[in-house]
Formats: structure tokens, C-alpha cells, sequence
């Protein structure tokens, strides 16, 4: 028994969260961007940057609409979606889906009604996917179609990452690969020569302090929109510089 106790902790911590539960299935509909290589869709409102080398995201993501984006609080959550073959089987591939992580924002065009291109105008939840991810579930010219889709829980390789950004006195950090429920509600900075402060969402998954902790060993706390608290002691040595991305062994 101890040995299997101890085999479920090791899963959780370093490949996929164990107490993350998938959300009910609803509705919405379903666009696509970024080309057929998906090289459209680095950057965005999430602050990742390069989403296949630098936080390793893949293809498989998706922006959000203004009802699902939540202001970046949604940033690094994964969706289950497959597409409504029921009422769209010129279009949908039946019995398909895919997994997506969220990693930019479609913003709305309130000039726009639905039918026209205002997809995603709130109230509307919509995922404007990347055109690998889209093909996986519809028929590249069906354009939009509606989908079904469902939270679940991220599963990532490796532990979670910490990117230093900013200059002396603002530090922005990009924390990125989180697994369990992907997105983060509360981030706490120390340095080796202070107490724990609390860091303020930048934008994205950026996430700001205001101190001068140059050549001090940086440890953070994380917590997840789960309400999972994560500990990273030490994760960024005393010599670090900005620029500079930590992995760690610790995952949700």
C-alpha cells in the first residue's frame, strides 16, 4: 500500500494532477487562425510567447472569447471540445475531439452580430482554435461550427516553469507548463533575505513584484484556481538574470 501511496504522489507531481475533476459538457461554437503550421498563434494575451519551443504548448490551443477569457485568469486552462455532428454533419467530424490549451484572447468586434463574424461578442463563448487543433474535429472549409466542450484536467510533462523578466525593482514572471487545472488564482514571491510577498497578475500569466531581489535565491508559492497550493523553494538561484526560464520538478 505504501508503495502505491507513494507511486500516486509521484504521478501528481510530475505528470498530470490527480485531484482536478472535468467539468460538465456544454455549448458553444468554433472558429479558426494561425495557418495550416499553427505559427500564427505564438505570442498573445497570455504572455507565452513562443508556444511550441519556449513553453512547449504544441498546436493543440485556443483563444477565448471575452465570456470564457475571464481577464487572463483562464490562461493555461485546457478544454476538451468536440464538434456537435448532430447539427452540423456537413461539417463536424463525427465522433472526433481534441484537448486545447487556452493561450490568447479573440477579442470581440461589437460592430459585428454573430452571423457576421462577431463570434466572439459577450455573452457568446467561443474557442477561435488553431487550424491543427480545428482539423481535428471539422472540415477545413466549414469555416465555424458548434461544438460541445468540457474543462479538464492539463496534463504536462515535466514540472512547472519560471520565466524572469522586467529590471531592478519589477520583476514579471511568466510561469508556465502548469498541469492540474492550468490556470492560477495566487502567486507568492521570497527571496533568500526576505518574507513571502504577494505578486499581482501582470497580464496573461505574467505576475509582478515590486522589489529589489537581484542576487538572492528566489522561491515561489502557487496556487491554482482549484484551490492546490504548490511550493517551488529555491527554484531560481542567486545568480540568476533576467531572461532566464527555471524548470522545475514540481507539478500540480
Amino acid at each position: 500500500m505504501l508503495v502505491l501511496v507513494s507511486f500516486l504522489v509521484l504521478c501528481c507531481f510530475t505528470i498530470s494532477n490527480c485531484g482536478f475533476s472535468p467539468s460538465g459538457w456544454n455549448s458553444a461554437h468554433a472558429t479558426f487562425y494561425g495557418g495550416i503550421d499553427a505559427s500564427g498563434t505564438n505570442g498573445g494575451a497570455c504572455g507565452y510567447g513562443n508556444i511550441f519551443s519556449a513553453t512547449g504548448y504544441g498546436t493543440d490551443t485556443t483563444a477565448l472569447s471575452t465570456a470564457l477569457f475571464n481577464n487572463g485568469a483562464s490562461c493555461g486552462e485546457c478544454y476538451k471540445i468536440t464538434c456537435d455532428y448532430r447539427t452540423d454533419p456537413k461539417w463536424c467530424l463525427k465522433g472526433k475531439s481534441v484537448i486545447v490549451t487556452a493561450t490568447n484572447f479573440c477579442p470581440p468586434n461589437l460592430s459585428l452580430s454573430p452571423n457576421k463574424g462577431g463570434w466572439c461578442n459577450p455573452p457568446l463563448k467561443h474557442f477561435d482554435m488553431s487550424q491543427p487543433a480545428w482539423e481535428k474535429i471539422a472540415i477545413y472549409r466549414g469555416g465555424i461550427v458548434p461544438v460541445f466542450y468540457q474543462r479538464v484536467p492539463c496534463a504536462r510533462q515535466g514540472g512547472v516553469r519560471f520565466t524572469m523578466n522586467g529590471n531592478n525593482y519589477f520583476e514579471l514572471v511568466l510561469i508556465t507548463n502548469v498541469g492540474g487545472a492550468g490556470s492560477i488564482k495566487s502567486v507568492y514571491i521570497k527571496g533568500s533575505k526576505t518574507g513571502w510577498m504577494a505578486m499581482t497578475r501582470n497580464w496573461g500569466e505574467n505576475w509582478q513584484s515590486n522589489e529589489y531581489l537581484n542576487g538572492q535565491s528566489l522561491s515561489f508559492k502557487v496556487t491554482t484556481t482549484d484551490g492546490v497550493t504548490r511550493l517551488f523553494r529555491g527554484v531560481v538561484p542567486a545568480n540568476w538574470a533576467f531572461g532566464q526560464t527555471f524548470p522545475t520538478r514540481v507539478q500540480f
